[in-house]
């Protein structure tokens, strides 16, 4: 090992001996050590999830931030800002068994990639990753969430843990729990070991993917230092997850606490099948396409027999519709010209009977076309206009003003329009008394 790594290596274990970061990262909604809790749901199954999608509904949930899925890098594990920490937690319980996750962890000083095993009674196993050692990964456990700082490990990896991706493996039962570094064997905890089994994890487990910043300003001294400093959020820093392989050693639907011990022997094991492994099964619902594709090739003609139908069956419709509109303007257009020509024989006949059509004026009569004169209706009302008031801009007047006209001679004059309103008491008038 080069100086340099051993230092490090030195820091690192000189700094989980002031702090247990990620246990005090972790809580339990209910504790079967303080109290009667509800079943955990047993996965009960084997399977991989490959993250170049979103995991199946109902098997994972995603906290504090988001997780994006891609088929070239799988999960991706973003912190864009403070506060964020995006994190993937199974749904379900395994009970003994074996994980195998093929991570990328991040850079950044301060920023931790991890990979946690939890219980109901705070029992955990973890892989941590900080983002400032490119060289070595950390492994961990505690039991029932004591805090007891002896029990980290950091081992060097090959080619770096930030530039490809690695296999970190668990295999655990009740006698052992194992660790393994792309299937190289790296530190084995031997139940025994483990306070005399007091410390040993030993109760169903869920599985958490996640980036979190232990270097963030508003975190304790001691865990700042054990994370390599304080996080600078200037840029962003991304985990990448390929794949996660979950082996449940045990099969059933729930798992439950007979007592408050905390002891594997305590476990209730429900028979049936359960919810994560009827989320795995069900089967997606398919795309349009897909649908097409499933399709047999006889049922794919019909379909396309069917469309030519009905294609032929617009087009005809178009047609009809055409033709009908081209008669239709026919008809039009020959109704049409046919008054056109019957206007011009009427003055072809008025021309030889004399008339003159430039001498056509508009006065009120209407031609008789048989006899070709003129007839006409004339009603006539004159109507003379007084004269102008004195003073007015017409001039003086030639004879005394009369406003009703009486003195002109001819028919009656109109008399002047009475505006009431200007003879109301409002204008000073006496057209009211």
């Amino acid at each position: 090992m080069s100086s340099r790594s051993f230092l490090m290596l030195a820091s690192g274990l000189f700094a989980s001996i002031l702090i247990s970061p990620v246990s005090g990262q972790l809580y339990t909604d209910c504790n079967p050590l303080n109290a009667t809790c509800a079943p955990d749901p047993a996965f009960g199954t084997t399977h991989t999830f490959n993250f170049n999608a979103t995991p199946p509904t109902g098997t994972f949930n995603t906290t504090a931030g988001t997780v994006d899925y891609s088929s070239a890098n799988g999960a991706a594990f973003t912190i864009n800002k403070k506060g964020e920490s995006p994190t993937l937690i199974s749904n379900f319980y395994f009970f003994f068994g074996r994980t195998e996750v093929h991570l990328k962890a991040a850079p950044g000083t301060g920023i931790i990639s991890s990979i946690v095993w939890s219980s109901d009674v705070l029992d955990e196993v973890d892989w941590e990753f900080m983002g400032g050692n490119t060289t070595h990964a950390s492994t961990n456990y505690f039991g029932k969430g004591q805090p007891d700082f002896h029990n980290a490990d950091y081992h060097p990896v090959e080619g770096g843990v930030q530039d490809d991706y690695h296999n970190y493996t668990c295999v655990w039962t009740k006698e052992q729990l194992d660790w393994y570094i792309d299937s190289e064997h790296i530190r084995t905890l031997l139940a025994k070991d483990a306070n005399n089994t007091l410390s040993y994890p030993q109760t169903p487990m869920k599985l958490s993917l996640g980036i979190w910043a232990g270097g963030d300003p508003d975190q304790p001294k001691g865990t700042i230092e054990w994370a390599g400093g304080v996080t600078d959020y200037a840029q962003p820093y991304t985990m990448y997850v390929k794949s996660a392989h979950v082996e449940d050693y045990s099969t059933g639907k729930e798992y439950s606490y007979g007592d408050h011990s905390g002891t594997w022997e305590s476990i209730k094991i429900a028979t049936g099948n359960s919810t994560a492994v009827e989320n795995i099964n069900k089967v997606p619902e398919k795309s349009l396409s897909e649908k097409w594709n499933d399709l047999p090739s006889g049922t794919k003609s019909g379909v396309y027999a069917g469309a030519g139908g009905v294609g032929a069956l617009l087009f005809l419709g178009l047609a009809v519709y055409y033709v009908k509109q081209r008669r239709r303007g026919k008809q039009e257009a020959a109704l049409a010209a046919q008054r056109m020509e019957q206007e011009r024989v009427e003055m072809e006949r008025f021309k030889k009977e004399g008339g003159n059509p430039d001498a056509l004026a508009f006065d009120g009569a209407e031609y008789g076309g048989k006899g070709g004169m003129a007839t006409t209706t004339t009603t006539t009302t004159t109507y003379a206009v007084p004269d102008s008031p004195p003073g007015s801009s017409a001039g003086p007047p030639q004879k005394a003003w009369d406003p009703v006209g009486s003195s002109a001679p001819g028919p009656a004059s109109m008399p002047l329009l009475r505006d009431d309103a200007m003879m109301s008491p409002r204008f000073g008038g006496h057209g009211g008394r």
